[in-house]
Parts: structure tokens; C-alpha cells; sequence
């Protein structure tokens, strides 16, 4: 089923079938990803090419093709590359397509994922493109869910930046195949786009919306917070507008279901007190460590590792 995909741009180009596969194999690699040695993609090098700044995806995309045995080579600063000359994309795919065996691209603009994949001989992974789409993220969000909670029909609320958040775009999606009923949280002026909202009801998803976490936190079993984005707002006086706009405490957390729990795309600014650090509902430094076997995964769909 998945290898009718040669590239991984959006969660719209997934079946549910096919996100069960990808997170069948994460839990199967899990053990490689805490050390196991493995040599399944000992003859595979991966090229990671990011626009913008990262920890975790470009890290974890780093760890997990060395877990499975394999090597990277890294695109380093924009500014040390030829992009500072003037290279285009385009060029800069070409190049790097005949280098390695896959590309893991982060870049500013929504599209410029699936316009690489036209350019490039090999797949490319989209790693986060502006407010587009991070179907990797979302993967291993689903997969953090499986392993701490279920993914049958529970009630999730997503919180902070649901406008410009590619995290949670990609993430309503996927949560659509799964029967899921979703609470959207966010000031107004950063409410999930209306064509999302539309295409989750399409899809027989109940939605309910409200700008309030204590209004939601005894009605879910998961709880997604993410950052209010500054990098991704026009004027710093509309970003100021809404910065702080959420901050969850563990003295919040009275009314929480004992299953709840919480999680986090990270980086985190100010939205999750260290005070729920120590709570049973944190998750999302679980989540994070996720993302290696979940990767780990989706390399070996593409590059053919057998399992």
C-alpha cells in the first residue's frame, strides 16, 4: 500500500491504511531506535536541507537514518550555501537528488515541498513548508497517541496557533480517519483556516470551537498545545496581540481526566509551565523521542529497508 508513494509532502496523500503501516513498523523499530544495532539501510545516505531553523526533525530524521545503519550529509546555514548566491530551489534539489538517496526539506514557503518533489530523482520528505504541511510531525503525534492512549475515537482538543500551525493542519487531517471528536482552541484571530474546518465536517467530524482550556480540560483525553508561531506573523503588533495568549499550569489540571494526556510539537515558549513536568499527563518529552522510530519508519518505506 505505501509504496505507491514515492514521496511524503502531506497527510492528505495518506490512507488510513497506509498511516497504520508506518505506525505498525515504528513499534517494531522501536527497539533499534533505543540502540538495538541494525544494518537495514547500511548503503542508504540521506540529505537534510532546511530553510529554517530545527531541533527535533532534523535531529530525529539525522538519528534515525544512523539507527537503521545508514549516514546523512546536512545542508548546513543557508547563508554558507549556494542559495546565498542566488540558486534556486529547483537547482538546489537537481544538485542534491544526485547525491543522495532521499531529501528531508524545511522550508518557508507552503508548496515548495511538492514543487521539489517535481524536480528531484529521489523522494523528498516535506519537513515543514511555512504553514503548509509537516506530515511527519503528524505521524509521530499519531504514534505518541497509540503508545500512551488509543486512537479510536477519543476526544482531543488542539490549542494556540491553529491558523498559521502546519503541525495542526496536518494533524486534523490525519485525526479525521480515526472517528475523533476535536476541540479547537485559539484566540479568534488565529481560528483553524475555514476550509480545514470544512473538510474535517466533511469528513463526519464533530468540532467544537472556544477560546478557553478550562472549558475543554475535563471532556478530553488528549491535550495538543502548540506555540503561538512569532516567526509566521506579518507585523510584530498582530504577533503582540496574541503572544501569551495560553499558559497551562499543573494547578489547572484538577479537573483532568486520569487519562489525559498532554502533548507538545515543542519547542515550547511560555504555554507549558515547568509545573506540569512532573505531572502523569506530560507526554510530550515522550513525544519527541517518538519521532526517531516513527522516522525510522517512514525511511524504510521509501528506501526499502526489510524488516
Amino acid at each position: 500500500m505505501f509504496q505507491s508513494l514515492n514521496h511524503v509532502i502531506s497527510m492528505k496523500d495518506f490512507t488510513r491504511e497506509m498511516i497504520d503501516e508506518v505506525l505498525e513498523l515504528a513499534e517494531k523499530l522501536e527497539p533499534f531506535a533505543r540502540g538495538k544495532p541494525c544494518r537495514m539501510l547500511e548503503d542508504k545516505l540521506l540529505a537534510l536541507l532546511f530553510y529554517e531553523p530545527s531541533t527535533r526533525t532534523r535531529l530525529s530524521f539525522d538519528a534515525a537514518i544512523k539507527r537503521l545503519g545508514g549516514s546523512s550529509i546536512d545542508f548546513g546555514m543557508v547563508e554558507a550555501s549556494s542559495v546565498s548566491k542566488g540558486e534556486t530551489l529547483a537547482d538546489t534539489i537537481r544538485v542534491v537528488s544526485e547525491y543522495a538517496d532521499a531529501i528531508v526539506l524545511r522550508h518557508p514557503k507552503e508548496g515548495a515541498a511538492r514543487m521539489a518533489s517535481d524536480y528531484s530523482s529521489v523522494p523528498v520528505i516535506n519537513a515543514g513548508d511555512g504553514g503548509g504541511h509537516h506530515p511527519t510531525q503528524t505521524l509521530l503525534d499519531l504514534y505518541t497517541i497509540k503508545r500512551e492512549s488509543k486512537l479510536e475515537e477519543i476526544d482531543i482538543a488542539l490549542v494556540g496557533d491553529l491558523r498559521y500551525g502546519r503541525t495542526v493542519h496536518s494533524f486534523a487531517y490525519a485525526l479525521s480517519l480515526y472517528g475523533v471528536n476535536i476541540y479547537l482552541v485559539s484566540p479568534p484571530q488565529l481560528q483553524m483556516p475555514q476550509h480545514i474546518k470544512s473538510d474535517l465536517v466533511h469528513r463526519g467530524i464533530t468540532i467544537r470551537e472556544t477560546n478557553s482550556i478550562e472549558d475543554v480540560l475535563g471532556k478530553i483525553d488528549v491535550l495538543y498545545m502548540t506555540r503561538i508561531q512569532k516567526e509566521r506573523f506579518a507585523e510584530q503588533s498582530e504577533y503582540l496581540a496574541v503572544a501569551g495568549s495560553y499558559r497551562l499550569g499543573s494547578e489547572m489540571l484538577y479537573s483532568a481526566r486520569e487519562n489525559l494526556i498532554i502533548m507538545h510539537p515543542l519547542p515550547r515558549v511560555n504555554e507549558i509551565d515547568a509545573s506540569v513536568d512532573a505531572t502523569s499527563h506530560a507526554c510530550y518529552f515522550k513525544q519527541s523521542f517518538y519521532g526517531v522510530p516513527t522516522r525510522m519508519a517512514v525511511l524504510v518505506k521509501l528506501l526499502g529497508g526489510n524488516v
